[in-house]
């Protein structure tokens, strides 16, 4: 009953202009395969040969249809998680764009234009790093986690590393710091207790084969009660007094002081480097709100030897994330307009009554009949991937009660959009959070729920 290949391949000549008849050949045979292996599923038991074709023809077409789209959609975030690691962290301005355009083609990535020689491709991004930070040098790599690797087989190989026991930690995706340690082939020497180390455990763990003390910011936990640990700075005097560097994974890495948004102290890189640290590391991707990448700030007697480890060719950026990083740098050089340019700390500035205004601008555009549906709550956000983990965010939230559709119906509604709505359930009641919801989508948000409510 089932058609010959050519007869099939016919039909798709249609697609003739966009997938080469070759891959059409592949997805038949793959299909043909999944209906002969499963012929149950595709309810042929009885189907005569026409209605065989059509069913072939739509699962075929469904799947050229999906390889075609594109797989990144544009979300809506009403979760209340600013960093959402699934919805890709830190959200870009779109401004970005045509301010990095001249990355996409031929680009003077790694070339001298005044001598045509070969050139360094971090100078793109140095020369920020290093006035934003007032840091003697830079790197960057493609994430933090590679950034602590390549500091510690650079400066720590078959070597011991300091570390107090609190602060041996793990960070999603299985980031564990004693593992990285290992891979970097340096040895890690623990010292203190989870709760309480003391800056004379650091200083009787000194050795002649100590290459570094390192120090963890502990960003995705945070020990409270009968719990000690020495300030990041009496540690680095004790630690020059013994001519040995000091190395902290600051994580988050904030540029701009938290604490005029509400939240805790996070350790300004800036201070960082002026408290006299020899290399710090830190994440892109995070308070920064730029894309991910691993940046390395530090000294440059230390940051030389990183720059000559061969790992750093392995671990290296390519023009895309240098050219909008570097872009995002830019917008720290006036930090008055930081609320407007980096959408990420728009949103962490962002206070309840900005909030408010959202959601009545988002209810006024519903109408009489779903706006009945919905009632606005207090909420509580999150800053997520790992940042102030025991900080929740005053929000507000719309609850939507729908008298046939669930809450779980609804949040699956609302994911398979054209553009999708993650919002989140508590209590079996459908929320939208609307402290990451941006401003430029609250019209296309209301156009949705009109449609599915």
């Amino acid at each position: 009953k089932i058609p010959s290949m050519d007869e099939l391949l016919r039909a798709f000549d249609l697609y003739s202009n966009r997938i080469d008849q070759q891959f059409i050949k592949l997805l038949l045979q793959s299909t043909l395969s999944d209906i002969k292996s499963h012929p149950q599923r595709f309810n042929l038991a009885s189907a005569s040969r026409e209605k065989i074709s059509e069913i072939i023809f739509a699962e075929v077409k469904n799947r050229i249809e999906r390889l075609l789209a594109s797989s990144f959609k544009r979300i809506i975030n009403a979760t209340g998680v600013i960093l959402h690691t699934g919805l890709g962290r830190a959200p870009l301005s779109p401004a970005l764009l045509p301010r990095a355009e001249n990355i996409f083609g031929y680009t003077n990535l790694e070339i001298n234009l005044s001598d045509g020689k070969r050139g360094d491709r971090l100078v793109h991004v140095t020369p920020l790093l290093n006035l934003l930070t007032e840091s003697e040098d830079a790197v960057v790599v493609n994430n933090n986690a590679a950034a602590v690797l390549l500091i510690l087989n650079s400066l720590a190989k078959r070597k011991e590393v300091i570390v107090s026991r609190g602060e041996l930690v793990e960070i999603g995706g299985s980031f564990r710091m004693p593992e990285v340690m290992k891979s970097s082939n340096a040895k890690m020497v623990e010292v203190g207790s989870t709760n309480k180390t003391h800056l004379q455990d650091y200083e009787a763990a000194i050795s002649e084969k100590t290459a570094a003390i390192m120090l963890v910011h502990p960003s995705n936990y945070k020990i409270v009660g009968f719990a000690e640990k020495p300030d990041y700075q009496d540690v680095v005097q004790m630690a020059h007094n013994h001519r040995i560097p000091v190395i902290y994974d600051v994580g988050s890495g904030a540029f701009v002081d938290m604490q005029k948004f509400g939240f805790e102290y996070e350790p300004v890189i800036r201070d960082v480097v002026k408290a006299g640290v020899d290399i710090i590391s830190f994440s892109g991707d995070k308070l920064l709100g730029g894309p991910q990448a691993g940046i390395i700030v530090g000294k440059s007697e230390y940051m030389k030897r990183i720059r000559k480890n061969h790992l750093l060719r392995a671990l290296r950026c390519d023009k895309i994330i240098l050219g909008l990083l570097a872009e995002v740098l830019k917008q720290y050089l006036h930090p008055a307009s930081l609320q407007t340019t980096n959408p990420t700390l728009s949103v962490f500035s962002r206070n309840l009554k900005q909030i408010d205004v959202l959601i009545d601008d988002l209810l006024s555009r519903l109408s009489t009949v779903h706006r009945s549906k919905c009632q606005t709550v207090d909420a509580e956000g999150r800053a997520g991937s790992g940042a102030y983990p025991v900080h929740p965010i005053p929000s507000r939230a719309i609850q939507i009660v729908h008298p046939t559709l669930t809450a779980s119906k609804l949040s699956n509604l609302l994911r398979k959009q054209d553009t999708p709505v993650f919002g989140y359930i508590a209590d079996d009641i459908f929320h939208l959070n609307l402290l990451t919801v941006m401003e430029n989508d609250i019209q296309q948000l209301a156009e949705i729920l009109n449609k599915i409510l």
